[in-house]
């Protein structure tokens, strides 16, 4: 066992642990037992201690001092090990803390520390050698560092996601083309409307999505803006001119990303409305695929008391007692993710709009919810695509018969006979459709007969 002190007293840790007194003391007052901070984020958050090393690294050799350039060598090796997946226990802070982020940050400076002090031969603890503040976090503050690794995760995962919903929207397509020539009902409030064909119901799904991956797409110009190298407010406290420069030129190459500094990092550090407008259209995403969904529902429905135009492929059993029933899960699936983005909507809309002055404490809360939010949508669409949509099969024959057990072709001569004539039509023949396409035919053939110059009427 091994013994860590602050100034509020001191705590007992293991020696197999890589965490410090900080992260123990977060773990103790955040023991909420609902999940550990995303590891997306704490992948990010490492990714930017290396580019912090790399750098004082560089500085440090420039300066020709080989122990200190050798002690952030160190810390680097440590952040390449943690992004290997070496460590994974040792991040134990619960997501929801106060604090805006000190403790997920202090609990990543300590394992890297830690771990660092283990490559030099050093035993977890000797601080005196590598200090998680004085090193790891030096030129840093949570202020920076936290918000800069939410951006770089939503970076990563609103790529993941756009390249699902660009996968989505090709099949949506292809089965529009598929399906073109199968002429159905049209629909309007659930009540018989016009024809349509079954490709482009599936060609208006496509379009949806097709402006939802545009929009996720445009909105990574804004996650692209950093405050790192502001810390604590955005004034560059304590960060010394040529490292602010020189990691963020670091942290573009470690990631691949545009990432640019803001003209104003003060605003990066206390405004969280970027956050709130990726949140929006990740919810916007959202009510498409529900959308979507529910109409995949209602047309698979049956299959004998339904509308049964499509048939969703059977996945599993549906019923515990009434044999044979397979329920259209997967669309399903897809409402109830939906619904939790939006819930994390509303969630990120609220944290960002209690910040106060310089800061805002509720960031942790808009980082679960968003990062959350982004990994939920990837694997839905990805499973909406290759579950749902590119295993339904139509109906066909289906199709056929419900439109023409409609009279929704009455629609079409409204130009030649007009509303009224028609709808009287449709009353007399007591909405019986073969009667009524041979009352309009006649009618309209008449009104033709006696030079009715719209000759436009297509039954």
């Amino acid at each position: 066992m091994r013994i860590e002190k602050d100034f509020l007293g001191e705590i007992e840790l293991s020696e197999e642990a890589l965490y410090g007194i900080q992260s123990a003391r977060a773990q103790e007052n955040f023991s909420l037992g609902y999940k550990k901070t995303n590891p997306r984020l704490i992948k990010a958050m490492i990714t930017v201690k290396k580019a912090a090393a790399l750098t004082y690294q560089r500085l440090e050799q420039e300066r020709g001092d080989r122990r200190k350039a050798e002690r952030y060598g160190a810390v680097a090796i440590a952040c390449d090990q943690a992004l290997a997946g070496e460590a994974e226990d040792m991040f134990i802070v619960d997501a929801l803390q106060g604090g805006a982020g000190t403790s997920t940050n202090m609990n990543v400076n300590e394992v890297i520390t830690n771990m660092a002090l283990r490559i030099l031969g050093h035993a977890p603890g000797t601080y005196h050698i590598i200090h998680p503040l004085d090193d790891v976090n030096r030129g840093q503050s949570t202020n920076d560092v936290y918000p800069t690794a939410l951006r770089i995760a939503g970076i990563e995962l609103l790529r993941e996601l756009s390249g699902n919903c660009a996968k989505l929207q090709e099949s949506l397509q292809k089965r529009e083309h598929e399906f073109d020539h199968i002429k159905k009902l049209g629909r309007t409030e659930l009540m018989d409307a016009v024809p349509i064909t079954l490709g482009a119901e599936f060609g208006a799904f496509a379009q949806a999505v097709g402006r939802d991956r545009w929009r996720l797409y445009k909105i990574e110009e804004r996650l692209r803006q950093v405050n790192l190298g502001g810390t604590a407010v955005g004034l560059s406290g304590n960060a010394e001119r040529k490292y602010r420069f020189l990691v963020l030129e670091t942290l573009r190459e470690l990631t691949g990303f545009g990432l640019a500094s803001s003209e104003y990092p003060m605003d990066i550090t206390q405004n969280n409305d970027v956050f709130v407008e990726v949140s929006g259209l990740l919810k916007a995403l959202g009510v498409n695929l529900m959308k979507i969904a529910g109409d995949l529902r209602l047309m698979n429905s049956g299959p004998r008391g339904g509308l049964g135009e499509i048939k969703l492929s059977p996945l599993q059993m549906g019923s515990t007692i009434m044999p044979g029933k397979v329920n259209p899960v997967i669309p399903e699936m897809v409402i109830q993710s939906a619904i939790k983005v939006q819930a994390n909507d509303y969630a990120v809309t609220m944290a960002a709009s209690l910040g106060e002055f310089e800061l805002n404490p509720f960031l942790p809360l808009i980082a679960e919810a968003l990062l959350e939010s982004l990994s939920l949508l990837s694997r839905t669409v990805h499973l909406f695509r290759t579950k749902c949509i590119e295993t339904l099969t139509p109906d066909q024959e289906r199709c056929a018969a419900l439109l023409d057990s409609s009279y929704a072709f009455a629609a079409a001569y409204v130009p030649g006979l007009g509303y009224d004539t028609v709808r009287r039509i449709i009353a007399e023949c007591n909405g019986d459709p073969e009667l009524i396409r041979n009352v309009l035919a006649e009618t309209a053939g008449n009104q033709d007969a006696c030079g009715n110059p719209d000759h436009s009427v297509q039954p």
